[in-house]
């Protein structure tokens, strides 16, 4: 499962780095990746985490968290765009 976390204040990637670290701490969380672009986390999830815990995290690092949503899952296209078995 993937959700994605709006953030705010992150200006470098420096930012991104430590939004993405405080993210990969919390348990239940395989990957976190930070946009400072698109003002987003994206993260992959393991195990369930509610939304609260995720903005929490981005709280503690010293950024704005706003919504929570999560992405629906892509079907992955092979070549030509052909669905994969």
């Amino acid at each position: 499962m993937t959700k994605v976390i709006a953030v705010d204040g992150m200006m470098c990637g420096m930012c991104e780095a430590h939004v993405a670290e405080a993210l990969r701490k919390i348990p239940g969380v395989e990957n976190a990746k930070a946009d400072r672009n698109k003002k987003e986390a994206r993260v992959t999830l393991s195990a369930d985490v509610a939304d609260e815990v995720l903005v929490k995290a981005v709280a503690g690092a010293g950024y704005d968290a706003g919504a929570v949503r999560e992405e629906a899952e892509k079907e992955k296209k092979g070549l030509f765009g052909f669905g994969k078995k």
